[in-house]
Protein backbone atom coordinates (compact mmCIF):
# COMPACT_ATOMS: atom_id res chain seq x y z
CA UNK A 1 0.00 0.00 0.00
CA UNK A 2 1.20 3.65 -0.64
CA UNK A 3 0.03 6.84 -0.42
CA UNK A 4 0.78 8.68 -3.55
CA UNK A 5 3.20 11.05 -1.96
CA UNK A 6 6.38 10.95 -4.19
CA UNK A 7 9.48 10.40 -2.03
CA UNK A 8 11.71 11.29 -4.81
CA UNK A 9 12.49 11.01 -8.72
CA UNK A 10 14.95 8.72 -9.81
CA UNK A 11 16.45 7.79 -13.10
CA UNK A 12 16.24 4.50 -14.99
CA UNK A 13 19.80 3.53 -15.14
CA UNK A 14 19.26 -0.09 -17.33
CA UNK A 15 16.07 -1.67 -19.11
CA UNK A 16 17.09 -5.89 -19.98
CA UNK A 17 14.37 -7.16 -22.43
CA UNK A 18 14.05 -10.77 -21.56
CA UNK A 19 11.12 -11.89 -23.91
CA UNK A 20 7.90 -11.66 -22.19
CA UNK A 21 9.63 -9.81 -18.95
CA UNK A 22 11.69 -6.46 -18.74
CA UNK A 23 14.42 -6.16 -15.84
CA UNK A 24 14.45 -2.53 -14.74
CA UNK A 25 16.75 -1.07 -12.80
CA UNK A 26 16.65 2.50 -11.42
CA UNK A 27 18.78 4.70 -9.38
CA UNK A 28 17.07 5.99 -6.20
CA UNK A 29 18.83 7.08 -2.98
CA UNK A 30 16.42 7.83 -1.09
CA UNK A 31 13.97 4.79 -1.49
CA UNK A 32 17.09 2.12 -1.51
CA UNK A 33 18.63 3.02 1.62
CA UNK A 34 16.11 0.76 3.45
CA UNK A 35 15.15 -1.64 1.08
CA UNK A 36 15.42 -5.19 1.31
CA UNK A 37 14.77 -8.06 -1.24
CA UNK A 38 10.75 -8.48 -1.83
CA UNK A 39 10.15 -5.21 -0.17
CA UNK A 40 7.82 -2.79 -2.63
CA UNK A 41 8.61 0.43 -4.60
CA UNK A 42 6.19 2.20 -6.90
CA UNK A 43 7.78 3.23 -9.45
CA UNK A 44 5.16 5.71 -11.74
CA UNK A 45 2.49 3.96 -9.40
CA UNK A 46 3.43 0.74 -10.32
CA UNK A 47 4.32 -1.67 -7.66
CA UNK A 48 7.17 -3.42 -7.75
CA UNK A 49 9.77 -5.71 -6.09
CA UNK A 50 12.54 -5.41 -5.05
CA UNK A 51 14.64 -8.39 -7.20
CA UNK A 52 18.25 -6.78 -6.64
CA UNK A 53 19.85 -3.69 -4.82
CA UNK A 54 22.75 -2.51 -5.69
CA UNK A 55 24.54 1.08 -4.29
CA UNK A 56 22.36 3.58 -4.73
CA UNK A 57 20.27 1.37 -7.67
CA UNK A 58 17.82 -1.30 -7.43
CA UNK A 59 16.40 -3.84 -9.85
CA UNK A 60 12.80 -4.93 -10.48
CA UNK A 61 11.15 -7.94 -12.87
CA UNK A 62 8.43 -6.36 -14.93
CA UNK A 63 5.91 -8.77 -16.59
CA UNK A 64 4.02 -8.43 -19.86
CA UNK A 65 0.80 -8.53 -18.32
CA UNK A 66 1.84 -4.71 -16.28
CA UNK A 67 4.06 -3.61 -19.57
CA UNK A 68 0.67 -4.17 -21.21
CA UNK A 69 -1.41 -2.06 -19.23
CA UNK A 70 0.82 0.37 -17.76
CA UNK A 71 3.16 3.19 -19.45
CA UNK A 72 6.30 1.08 -18.41
CA UNK A 73 6.99 -0.04 -21.69
CA UNK A 74 7.94 3.10 -22.94
CA UNK A 75 10.44 3.97 -20.36
CA UNK A 76 13.64 4.69 -21.90
CA UNK A 77 17.28 4.63 -20.23
CA UNK A 78 17.93 8.42 -18.66
CA UNK A 79 13.82 8.90 -18.26
CA UNK A 80 13.13 10.34 -15.10
CA UNK A 81 10.45 8.62 -12.94
CA UNK A 82 7.90 8.89 -9.65
CA UNK A 83 9.17 6.55 -6.61
CA UNK A 84 6.96 5.71 -3.54
CA UNK A 85 8.23 3.12 -1.02
CA UNK A 86 5.16 0.84 0.56
CA UNK A 87 3.71 3.31 3.57
CA UNK A 88 4.42 1.69 7.29
CA UNK A 89 2.10 2.07 10.19
CA UNK A 90 3.65 4.71 11.58
CA UNK A 91 3.70 7.09 8.72
CA UNK A 92 1.30 9.99 8.09
CA UNK A 93 -1.28 9.20 4.88
CA UNK A 94 -0.67 12.40 3.48
CA UNK A 95 -2.69 11.42 0.33
CA UNK A 96 -4.52 8.58 -0.24
CA UNK A 97 -5.01 5.15 -0.12
CA UNK A 98 -2.96 3.35 -3.39
CA UNK A 99 -2.76 0.23 -4.25
CA UNK A 100 -0.06 0.65 -6.92
CA UNK A 101 -1.86 -1.78 -9.12
CA UNK A 102 -2.97 0.84 -12.40
CA UNK A 103 -6.25 0.78 -13.93
CA UNK A 104 -5.18 2.58 -17.61
CA UNK A 105 -3.16 4.74 -19.01
CA UNK A 106 -4.63 7.85 -19.83
CA UNK A 107 -2.52 11.35 -22.19
CA UNK A 108 -1.91 14.48 -21.12
CA UNK A 109 -4.14 16.71 -23.33
CA UNK A 110 -3.23 20.11 -22.45
CA UNK A 111 -1.67 22.35 -19.63
CA UNK A 112 -2.85 25.94 -18.17
CA UNK A 113 0.09 27.45 -16.65
CA UNK A 114 -1.63 30.09 -13.86
CA UNK A 115 0.31 32.24 -11.22
CA UNK A 116 0.88 29.96 -8.63
CA UNK A 117 -0.42 26.53 -10.06
CA UNK A 118 -1.05 24.83 -13.27
CA UNK A 119 -4.30 23.22 -14.42
CA UNK A 120 -3.34 19.93 -16.83
CA UNK A 121 -6.18 17.93 -18.42
CA UNK A 122 -5.66 14.17 -18.67
CA UNK A 123 -8.08 12.04 -21.11
CA UNK A 124 -9.30 8.22 -19.99
CA UNK A 125 -11.09 5.34 -20.96
CA UNK A 126 -14.90 5.18 -20.59
CA UNK A 127 -14.55 2.49 -18.15
CA UNK A 128 -13.24 4.63 -15.22
CA UNK A 129 -15.76 7.25 -15.54
CA UNK A 130 -17.88 6.11 -12.30
CA UNK A 131 -14.39 6.76 -10.37
CA UNK A 132 -13.75 10.35 -11.35
CA UNK A 133 -15.84 12.45 -9.54
CA UNK A 134 -15.68 16.38 -8.64
CA UNK A 135 -12.93 17.11 -5.54
CA UNK A 136 -12.22 12.86 -5.42
CA UNK A 137 -9.44 11.22 -5.17
CA UNK A 138 -7.26 10.04 -8.54
CA UNK A 139 -3.40 8.58 -8.68
CA UNK A 140 -1.94 9.95 -11.95
CA UNK A 141 2.00 8.20 -12.51
CA UNK A 142 1.65 7.30 -8.64
CA UNK A 143 1.11 11.13 -7.54
CA UNK A 144 -2.18 11.28 -5.41
CA UNK A 145 -4.15 14.41 -6.60
CA UNK A 146 -7.55 15.93 -6.24
CA UNK A 147 -9.56 15.69 -9.30
CA UNK A 148 -10.94 19.42 -10.10
CA UNK A 149 -13.92 18.46 -12.95
CA UNK A 150 -14.91 15.74 -15.16
CA UNK A 151 -15.78 16.24 -18.88
CA UNK A 152 -17.10 12.73 -19.81
CA UNK A 153 -18.37 14.32 -22.61
CA UNK A 154 -14.82 14.72 -23.99
CA UNK A 155 -13.50 11.65 -21.56
CA UNK A 156 -10.98 13.93 -19.77
CA UNK A 157 -10.41 15.51 -16.18
CA UNK A 158 -8.40 17.88 -14.58
CA UNK A 159 -6.32 18.76 -11.71
CA UNK A 160 -4.52 21.58 -10.23
CA UNK A 161 -0.67 21.24 -9.56
CA UNK A 162 1.10 23.39 -7.71
CA UNK A 163 4.99 24.64 -7.82
CA UNK A 164 5.68 21.66 -5.40
CA UNK A 165 4.27 18.84 -6.99
CA UNK A 166 5.70 20.27 -10.58
CA UNK A 167 8.92 20.36 -9.20
CA UNK A 168 9.05 17.07 -7.40
CA UNK A 169 7.47 14.79 -9.95
CA UNK A 170 7.24 13.97 -13.54
CA UNK A 171 3.83 15.78 -14.46
CA UNK A 172 6.62 18.88 -14.07
CA UNK A 173 7.45 18.03 -17.32
CA UNK A 174 4.85 16.11 -18.96
CA UNK A 175 3.84 17.14 -22.48
CA UNK A 176 0.48 16.98 -23.97
CA UNK A 177 0.35 13.52 -25.89
CA UNK A 178 2.67 12.02 -22.88
CA UNK A 179 1.11 8.69 -21.36
CA UNK A 180 0.23 8.88 -17.88
CA UNK A 181 -0.80 5.72 -15.48
CA UNK A 182 -3.88 6.37 -13.61
CA UNK A 183 -5.15 3.85 -10.79
CA UNK A 184 -9.09 4.86 -9.18
CA UNK A 185 -9.78 5.63 -5.89
CA UNK A 186 -10.18 1.66 -4.39
CA UNK A 187 -12.81 2.93 -1.81
CA UNK A 188 -15.21 3.50 -4.81
CA UNK A 189 -14.40 0.25 -6.63
CA UNK A 190 -15.47 -1.88 -3.75
CA UNK A 191 -18.40 0.34 -3.44
CA UNK A 192 -19.14 -0.25 -6.72
CA UNK A 193 -18.70 -3.57 -6.08
CA UNK A 194 -20.61 -4.22 -3.22
CA UNK A 195 -23.73 -1.57 -4.42
CA UNK A 196 -24.02 -2.79 -8.14
CA UNK A 197 -26.44 -5.59 -7.81
CA UNK A 198 -28.89 -3.72 -4.88
CA UNK A 199 -28.96 -0.26 -7.92
CA UNK A 200 -31.91 -0.88 -10.17
CA UNK A 201 -31.86 1.28 -13.44
CA UNK A 202 -33.82 3.99 -13.25
CA UNK A 203 -37.31 3.82 -15.13
CA UNK A 204 -38.91 6.46 -17.16
CA UNK A 205 -41.64 7.97 -16.37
Amino acid sequence: MFTGIIEELGVVEAIEQQGDAVRLTVRGPLVVEDAGLGDSIAVNGVCLTVADRAGETFTADVMQETLDKTGLAQLAQGARVNLERAVTVDKRLGGHMVQGHVDATGAVVSRTPSEHWEVVAISFPERLAPYLVEKGSVTVDGISLTVVDVDDAAGTFTVSLIPETLARTTLGTRQPGEAVNLEADVIAKYVERMLGPRIEPRRSS
